[in-house]
């Protein structure tokens, strides 16, 4: 094939068996041994916080990356960057990056604002003119007003990211790397920031993005990459791997706790095992202690009887079957609606229902309150009048032990995702409205003299 007819590689982020390696020395004076006479004996121990790590991007896909805090997700940014060599294997990386990668990054603190966007900007390949022509749109952007002329070191945490943001994505990059910095923001920019980051997905830049924040990453990435200990343990489409981290921190919860009750003799001798059950799903749809599991969901319409589609205004049930297998309190029946894109467009259980009625909001019995003997199996009904878009919905479903009355420490027993779906239609010649939710408004005429002075 001849070059002017060749297409241009759709990989633009290449990882070869990466990793990362640092030298860890017990004492100061190791360093000088290891420099002396490192013929003769090692002094150090090896770190290895990235390895053996292999993936590949595609241009104009945008991919997440997510992994406990230590599980190689910055270091492995660093490399990809450019800023990191690597110890083994290789990255490449094609066309231009423009990466957020720690608050302040590339910033000198003694210049201005002003000043700091002309140095990263020319960092990042644009001449004096383009900077001079972008320099509006970038302090429009970041909104800081005045303080654009005055010295970083001067900046709030949040004026900092939004000056770093506005820069990097100005710059019309091939790929952006953005690593957890947006989290400082305030909900405002927050929500231009991923205005942004969609409309240049539209044009063909490749979005890497690392976060805590489970939603954004499901939303707004199609891919993603779980890291744990400085591996790859998951990798494929973003609901499932974030999945596979809510087990991963659940299993490390669950460790944690296990290792609190060991250091306590008396709890210890009175902990009951664990009763293993199948699960409703396959494994990989579900994860918890299973001291109670969800057995089985329903949706269902005002009369009960199973149904797979609603129109807007009619009776939705949600009907979870479970089954407690030791004698347990304080649990929590709840399910999560997402749309398929992934949103979460509503979360409830019944500890919300116990929270209205402790404050008065409603009356009823408290299920928190209530003890569940081993064997006893519960049917909990969630209703509510339908009021969502027009859409094709996911259940998921839980059962957990709260042991606070406001979800400041959850146990979780059984989580299933994918445990249910229906699908809400609209007929727009009998009642329609645009949006994900129906806020069921009404219009009324105001004629003047029926306007408040």
């Amino acid at each position: 094939m001849s070059s002017e007819n060749a297409r241009p590689d759709p990989v633009v982020i290449r990882a070869e068996d990466v990793g990362k390696c640092y030298h860890m020395y017990e004492r100061p004076q190791d360093r000088l041994k290891q420099a002396l006479f490192r013929w003769r004996r090692q002094y150090f121990r090896e770190f290895w916080a990235v390895r053996h790590v292999s993936f590949e991007v595609r241009r104009g896909e945008a991919v997440g990356i997510v992994g406990r805090n230590g599980s190689g997700k910055s270091t492995l940014l660093q490399m990809i960057a450019g800023t990191l060599a690597p110890s083994e294997g290789s990255v490449s990386v094609a066309g231009r990056i423009a990466a957020l990668l720690e608050l302040g990054s590339g910033f000198n603190y003694e210049f201005t604002g002003r000043e700091n966007v002309y140095l990263n900007a020319a960092i990042l390949g644009l001449s004096p003119r383009e900077i001079d022509e972008r320099f509006d749109a970038i302090a429009s952007f970041a909104d800081i007003g005045s303080f654009i002329d005055q010295p970083v070191k001067t900046y709030s945490s949040g004026m900092m990211v939004r000056l770093a943001f506005a820069v990097q994505v100005q710059v019309e990059p091939d790929v952006l790397i953005v690593d957890e910095a947006l989290a400082v923001g305030d909900a405002l920019f927050q929500k231009r920031c991923f205005q942004r980051l969609e409309d240049l997905r539209s044009t063909g830049v490749t979005l890497l993005f690392v976060s805590h924040d489970q939603e954004s990453v499901r939303t707004l990435t199609s891919r993603a990459i779980l890291l744990h200990e400085g591996r790859v343990r998951a990798a494929g489409p973003s609901g499932e791997v974030i999945l596979d981290y809510r087990r991963l921190l659940h299993e490390a919860e669950t460790a944690w706790g296990r290792n609190q009750v060991a250091n306590r003799p008396a709890l210890a001798k009175s902990a009951k095992p664990v009763v293993p059950a199948e699960p409703l799903r396959s494994a990989r749809m579900s994860f918890g202690t299973c001291d109670a599991e969800v057995i089985g969901v329903r949706v269902c319409d005002a009369s009960g009887r199973p149904a797979s589609v609603f129109k807007p205004g009619e009776e939705l049930r949600i009907r979870l079957e479970c089954v407690v297998h030791k004698r347990m309190q304080h649990l929590n029946f709840g399910i999560r609606i997402r749309n398929k894109q992934g949103v979460k467009m509503y979360s409830w259980g019944t500890l919300n229902q116990d929270i209205s009625i402790w404050s008065g909001r409603q009356s009823g019995e408290v299920t928190w309150d209530r003890w569940f003997e081993a064997g006893e199996r519960v049917t909990v009904e969630l209703s509510a009048p339908c009021t969502l878009g027009s859409n094709f919905y996911e259940v998921q479903a839980h059962v957990s032990e709260e042991r606070d009355r406001f979800y400041r420490d959850q146990n979780m027993l059984h989580w299933i995702d994918e445990a249910a779906f229906f699908q809400v239609v609209i007929h727009q010649d009998d009642y329609f409205f645009g949006g994900a939710i129906d806020l069921q408004m009404r219009a009324s005429l105001l004629h003047p003299g029926a306007v408040p002075a």
